[in-house]
């Protein structure tokens, strides 16, 4: 507590207050485009951390980001039928229905409201959990670290796409974008082509922005004309607190503690997010329901509960990542690499070497729950006009943007190239449904993982048994072997049932 207390007293300062309102505003603004996450965003931003030298004030910014862009999808969804981001499909189906019948204020009272509740419980459950689990890492070894790393990467493979080949086949391509460079061991270029300005390897911050902010634009700007326009108008504001009626609050309440509970945990787990658990949400409410036929016509549960798990499921991931250093989500993934910028390596070491960041981020989650209440509800109107943006005009300017971050973080015309090669991959991979997520992971996690390896190696004098010797070890590396196995036991237990095997398990990436 007396940590947190002094996060609090970081965060309430003038300058990280500011630094928290432009992210929850910048946030909502990128939640509420059509095809745009927090994931892109932050993509944006990185070339301008290397301007900046307080990373305390860059990640509360990043954080506002995460979390308002997790609410803006809500007023795309409701508003206009078409998610900002994966995790809010989920919320669209109840809350366009609502729009329809006049009630979109009251659909928007209960997402926001209910991103409040949920990021505050799941918050709380981040303040008691984060140091326990980084106390608990401190005794993982390097074979344990190859293991975790490896789980995070095939977990994430294995679970997001519909196809596992075309999983494996961007987790390489990420990998071998992590490997060009200098070996960290030995000093031997690999993958350079005799080019000496891929000495120091590929820029993270390049790869992400060409995958981010340059192939997924592209993507999104090629399905412009699929896209709708019309915006469901806003009725008249009516009594009731909040837009909200005493029976839409009686049926609401349980819906978000219930999503509450089922985000957290599964934002933690690797390739959970905020899809599954909000689809879960839904569907639990939906046999909950004492009047289902309601559900598909705009029951206001079905947009309670999701958004409370879409927004649980963000507290859920930052475990993982402060105190392991693993991501499980692509927008982690960009997180941890603005980390790597400031040349800070999340784990458990990190609070005890940068208690006052890590504290004071979560005193920001805090904070920015707040904010984000105060701002949504009295200017939903300002967020309705931002969904009138003339489309080709706003992606044209993330381009150049993109362009100008790139040059500005590099001062090199190759990696601006470099950028848009990936760019145009990433546009590919998106149009041909491969998977974004394992390209990020590999990147980042695979140096990682190969320095974990080798270590793990000289400290057994080359004796791979050192890999199935620790329980620890054991559990992890049979959590991968499981990590493939799941997609498929839809399929076993059709089998098994002497049914038809139907499609194989799959989740949507979180961005």
């Amino acid at each position: 507590m007396n940590d947190l207390l002094h996060g609090f007293a970081t965060v309430l300062s003038p300058e990280y207050l500011l630094y928290a309102a432009i992210g929850v505003t910048l946030g909502t603004f990128v939640g509420v485009l059509p095809g745009i996450g927090p994931a892109l965003t932050i993509a944006l931003l990185l070339p301008v951390t290397f301007n900046l030298d307080d990373p305390i004030g860059t990640f509360i910014m990043f954080s506002g980001i995460y979390y308002g862009a997790m609410y803006g999808g809500s007023t795309t969804s409701i508003l206009l039928n078409t998610p900002g981001e994966s995790s809010s499909v989920a919320t669209a189906i109840e809350g366009y229905q609502m729009a329809r019948r006049g009630r979109a204020r009251a659909a928007l009272a209960t997402a926001a409201i209910g991103s409040f509740v949920a990021g505050t419980i799941s918050t709380l459950l981040l303040t008691l959990f984060a140091r326990p689990v980084a106390s608990l890492a401190t005794s993982f070894r390097a074979a344990d670290y190859f293991a975790l790393a490896l789980l995070a990467m095939v977990a994430v493979t294995a679970l997001v796409g519909r196809s596992l080949v075309r999983g494996l086949m961007s987790l390489s391509l990420g990998l071998f974008l992590g490997l060009v460079g200098l070996d960290g061991l030995t000093g031997q270029a690999r993958f350079t082509f005799g080019t000496l300005e891929l000495l120091e390897g590929v820029d993270i911050v390049v790869i992400i922005v060409g995958l981010f902010a340059i192939g997924e634009t592209l993507y999104v700007a090629s399905r412009l004309r699929n896209l709708p326009e019309h915006v469901t108008p806003l009725e008249p504001a009516r009594g009731g607190f909040g837009w909200m009626t005493r029976q839409d609050w009686s049926r609401s309440w349980r819906p978000w503690l219930r999503g509450t509970a089922v985000g957290f945990p599964f934002g933690a787990l690797p390739s959970g997010g905020a899809d599954v658990p909000t689809f879960l949400s839904y569907t639990f409410e939906k046999h909950r329901a004492r009047d289902r036929a309601e559900f598909g016509k705009g029951a206001i549960e079905g947009v309670a509960g999701p958004e409370a798990a879409n927004n649980a499921a963000f507290s859920g991931v930052l475990v993982p990542l402060l105190t392991l250093g693993i991501p499980t989500s692509a927008t982690a993934a960009v997180m941890l690499a603005a980390f790597q910028i400031f040349n800070l390596q999340p784990g458990p070491q990190l609070f005890d070497k940068s208690p006052e960041l890590v504290w004071a981020l979560i005193a920001s989650l805090y904070v920015g729950n707040v904010l984000l209440l105060a701002l949504n509800l009295p200017l939903i109107r300002v967020w309705v006009k931002v969904l009138q943006i003339p489309r080709p005009v706003l992606y044209a300017g993330i381009l150049v943007f993109a362009t100008l971050g790139v040059y500005a973080a590099s001062g090199s015309v190759v990696q601006v190239l470099i950028a848009y090669g990936i760019g145009v991959i990433g546009f590919f991979m998106r149009h041909f449904d491969f998977p974004i997520a394992p390209v990020i992971l590999g990147a980042i996690l695979g140096p990682m993982m190969e320095l974990q390896f080798r270590r793990a190696l000289v400290l057994a004098n080359g004796d791979l048994t050192v890999f199935v010797t620790r329980p620890l070890t054991v559990v992890l590396l049979a959590l991968v072997v499981l990590a493939v196995l799941v997609p498929y036991l839809p399929r076993i237990v059709a089998r098994l049932r002497g049914r038809r095997p139907g499609a194989r398990l799959a989740f949507g990436e979180d961005d």
